[in-house]
């Protein structure tokens, strides 16, 4: 029997830390779990630059060191993809593109740098933690500083999933695994099983006035989780992501 398995979010082949593997009816919530904030430890080489902003590309030395702190980029901001990204272009992987010899420039996109933290110094080598949205790429960040590259790079967090936790053995709950989506719980029989199969139920009394304007929701009952669901302006909920059975 195949088994369908995804991940929520790669990492480059230079960095290490925390992969979030989905299994089975888990890869359903698999754009949920990759658009959780991610944090990051890296360690930056100044004083060279990189073609493609890690170690495995081609490095070029400049000697220029910064001294003293740095102004970091923190908040929302517009940052261009490396050429060697896994972003698509026509069809293709860029980092196939430029390998290739071919010209790759990606448009700017928004992302959100929510910390971005110096914790130590060493001659030409800083260590940083950031904690970014998702899509947000750490060697850009890290170039965006002057001369420097990012030379170490690993995930320690994913929403509220830690690398310290990790286990390739342990496995999650999906109902647990998904707990960041707020809940409505699902008393009567009739809407669980409308609801199951994909049909719109009501909300709980009191129910959308407590979750706060979120776009969706996990329905359960008391089996456990039934769907994800989308708060409709006429106070139903409409099923989006069927995850029973």
């Amino acid at each position: 029997m195949r088994v369908k398995v995804g991940h929520a979010g790669t990492l480059d082949p230079f960095a290490t830390g925390l992969l979030l593997v989905l299994v089975g009816r888990a890869t359903r919530v698999q754009r949920f779990v990759m658009a959780l904030p991610k944090t990051y430890s890296a360690v930056a080489r100044f004083g060279a630059v990189s073609s493609t902003g890690d170690p495995e590309g081609e490095i070029v030395v400049t000697g220029v060191v910064p001294g003293g702190d740095l102004a970091f980029p923190v908040g929302l901001i517009r940052q261009r993809p490396p050429a060697f990204s896994a972003v698509k272009v026509g069809g293709r992987r860029a980092y196939a593109l430029a390998r290739a010899g071919e010209a790759v420039e990606l448009a700017e996109r928004e992302v959100r740098v929510y910390r971005f933290q110096e914790r130590w110094r060493e001659g030409e080598r800083r260590g940083f933690e950031i904690e970014c949205s998702s899509g947000t790429y750490v060697r850009s960040l890290i170039a965006s500083l002057g001369d420097a590259y990012c030379e170490a790079l690993r995930r320690t967090r994913i929403g509220c999933f830690d690398v310290d936790d990790a286990d390739p053995e342990r496995i999650v709950e999906l109902n647990d695994a998904i707990g960041f989506i707020p809940e409505v719980r699902l008393a009567d029989p009739e809407q669980a099983r409308r609801a199951a199969h994909g049909g719109v139920v009501g909300a709980p009394g009191g129910a959308l006035a407590a979750l706060g304007g979120a776009e969706v929701v996990r329905l359960t009952d008391a089996e456990g989780l039934i769907a994800l669901a989308s708060p409709q302006p006429d106070g139903t909920l409409r099923p989006t992501v069927g995850l029973r059975g």
